[in-house]
């Protein structure tokens, strides 16, 4: 089978090559002004990503759910913020004691709720004139768990960052590193990769907590990460060695391009899609694990945590014998699961932003069109 005659990855009509980049190659020729030049690389790396983006279901969801967590951590972090104007900025109050009735029950009366004064959404209320107390319910302790959620949000976010940058990282500079190399500085750096990988990663994270407690965020993050990264090295490692064979590559390598400029420009775009996929999978790692350790108080209660809440619900609010409560250890474990269904999605979405073909597809200026967008 020729390449222009497989099957498209979306099930749409089939471009040729000369229609996908012939046009790119007309626009090489001529002399563009800096105006469409400017054009060309904002639909090529801006626009026609986004169209590809937003054309897959599992993409737009997972952006949903991505942006309100992000949204939701900002909101938070405005809300405690002492600099300049911000400091008497309050979107959502912080929570404390004694803020709602103990052991408050979750839209408490319903939707009748809604026309009395006090219920759990009251729209009764003067400016903003819609107000809500303790819609998911309160602890023992009285403090509302939606203000818990989101004030616990900004400290979920960098650490979720932090785990999959570190993790990445690490894997991407190894990985593809010791697959274009080769020779001694693949066998040393496998070795490496190796080693990491013998090691059992939880008991690993408990020792070096026990040790060294993690009291920000990003730091427990990293510590997480530890042993996340060796299986994408190796990974990566094997997808290198194949790419490095390719004859784009080797002509690179003919016209005595940099080492750094080959994996960076022809490398390393191909790998992409994998490394999103993992990047996704970091993340979500991340969460996972602090929510596990801080709820077996493993971790130092020292940051905002899902794993906290949890925690406190079930040794203080006994959620798992008093079924009265367990919305206390409910919600938390709600928050965690949709944020990691929103990377999942995501994380597949992308698979098709980086399909040069559905790319071309999607363009508007190089090798595309509006009657090619399907």
């Amino acid at each position: 089978m020729k390449h222009t005659e497989e099957t498209g990855t979306d099930g749409g009509e089939q471009l040729s090559d000369d229609q996908l980049f012939g046009q790119l190659a007309k626009a090489d020729r001529v002399q563009l002004s800096r105006r469409e030049r400017f054009g060309l690389l904002l639909d090529a790396y801006v626009l026609t990503p986004g169209r590809v983006a937003w054309s897959d279901w599992r993409t737009r969801i997972g952006i949903l759910v991505i942006s309100l967590f992000l949204l939701t951590g900002v909101a938070a972090k405005v809300s405690t913020s002492n600099w300049w104007f911000l400091e008497h900025v309050t979107i959502i109050e912080s929570p404390a004691t004694n803020q709602a009735p103990t052991n408050h029950q979750p839209f408490d009366g319903g939707f009748a709720a809604i026309t009395e004064e006090g219920g759990w959404i009251d729209t009764t209320a003067s400016f903003p004139w819609v107000e809500f107390n303790a819609p998911l319910g309160s602890t023992n302790y009285g403090e509302p768990i939606g203000r818990q959620l989101v004030h616990s949000t900004p400290d979920m976010v960098e650490m979720v960052i932090a785990g999959a940058v570190v993790s990445v990282g690490l894997a991407i500079l190894i990985g593809i590193t010791a697959g274009y190399k080769g020779g001694k500085v693949d066998s040393v750096l496998m070795s490496i990769t190796d080693i990491m990988m013998t090691m059992p990663g939880i008991p690993l994270v408990i020792v070096i907590a026990a040790i060294y407690p993690p009291r920000q965020a990003w730091l427990v993050g990293v510590i997480l990460a530890i042993d996340a990264w060796p299986g994408l090295a190796r990974a990566l490692r094997s997808q290198v060695l194949t790419l490095r064979e390719e004859s784009y590559v080797e002509a690179s390598r003919t016209m005595g391009i940099p080492s750094t400029t080959i994996l960076s420009r022809d490398i390393t775009p191909q790998l992409m899609p994998y490394i999103l996929i993992n990047a996704a999978q970091a993340g979500r790692s991340v969460i996972f694990e602090s929510v596990a350790l801080y709820f077996l108080g493993v971790l130092p209660f020292t940051t905002a945590n899902w794993g906290i809440m949890m925690d406190t619900a079930y040794s203080e609010g006994f959620a798992l014998v008093n079924m009265a409560n367990f919305y206390q250890i409910f919600w938390p474990m709600m928050a965690v699961v949709i944020v990691s269904f929103g990377l999942i999605l995501f994380s597949q979405g992308m698979d098709r932003v980086f399909n040069p073909r559905i790319r071309a597809r999607h363009s508007k200026k190089v090798g595309g069109g509006e009657d090619q967008e399907h």
